[in-house]
């Protein structure tokens, strides 16, 4: 049985509808399962975004020790500073490290208002993304689902989303790959083969992004399939629905491995660590097919 078949047999397994490329960082070979299809992205945009700003710290467009003031009034859901109480000072460079950390969407959004929409979007097209779509930041992605569910603020989405039904869910924007930040699998791995060669711009910015995916909290997906002594650098993205990770393997033999594994559940729970682990072991399949040639 081939390494694309026994994935398939991951995902079946899972019950999900998977996508899934891995790349030989320096050698070329490649493994792929539904690879060039268009899927949605979620946080995994956030590499894109945090690869701008420190292309544009190194090239001295802007001073990574800049300060932020980050108010209640710029605080969107999720992790991180969404938590906070008061407002909170931090340097675009904590921003940023925020942002691939724990996958802050306010940190995010506020580095997005700092380097700009528009030099992310040419940013893709320069690193040869053709498939990649970047529709805005979080603040835009959660602006559509609150028009798409009819709520004029963030509590009031909180209260109309949990009677919503699953096929009203399925409708939303944010979920369909046609109408928000998308891309395929192979873009993904390609994105992060040029980061890890250097070739994604100065040596220097791409050394802090891979500095920045080694720090994730998050070790349930790709992660999870690889034993001790392998170094995965990595960044989640997650929607209802919609399980997903893209990073890098790293062997104390030098040799490294892109991986893009996207999962989408018929169930709308975000929090499925079966999925999760499912993730991991596809992961580990393509790796392992890749190292035994």
């Amino acid at each position: 049985m081939s390494a694309e078949e026994r994935i398939a047999g991951i995902f079946t397994v899972a019950g999900v509808e998977g996508h899934l490329h891995a790349l030989d960082v320096t050698g070329g070979r490649e493994i792929a399962v539904r690879a060039d299809e268009q899927v949605v992205i979620a946080s995994i945009f956030k590499v894109l975004l945090v690869l701008e700003f420190a292309r544009q710290a190194a090239a001295g467009q802007l001073d990574p020790a800049e300060r932020v003031l980050v108010t209640a009034r710029d605080r969107l859901g999720g992790w991180g500073t969404a938590g906070c109480a008061d407002d909170v000072e931090m340097s675009l460079r904590d921003l940023a490290h925020f942002a691939m950390q724990v996958s802050d969407n306010t940190a995010a959004d506020l580095l997005m208002r700092r380097v700009g929409l528009d030099t992310v979007r040419m940013l893709a097209a320069e690193l040869g993304l053709a498939r990649t779509r970047v529709v805005g930041g979080p603040r835009q992605v959660l602006e559509s689902m609150l028009a798409d569910v009819g709520a004029r603020d963030e509590a009031e989405f909180a209260r109309i989303f949990p009677a919503l039904s699953p096929e009203r869910v399925r409708a939303l924007r944010v979920l369909d790959p046609d109408h928000t930040t998308s891309s395929t699998a192979r873009d993904m791995t390609r994105m992060l083969g040029l980061i890890w060669r250097d070739e994604a711009g100065p040596p220097e910015a791409c050394a802090a992004v891979r500095d920045y995916m080694t720090r994730q909290i998050f070790w349930t997906r790709i992660a999870s399939g690889f034993p001790p002594g392998t170094r995965v650098a990595a960044k989640t993205g997650t929607l209802p629905g919609l399980h997903m990770e893209a990073g890098v393997v790293g062997y104390p033999s030098g040799e490294s491995y892109a991986v893009a594994v996207f999962a989408r559940t018929g169930q709308l729970p975000t929090r499925r660590v079966d999925v999760d682990l499912a993730i991991g072991q596809a992961a580990r399949t393509a790796v392992d097919a890749l190292r035994n040639g």
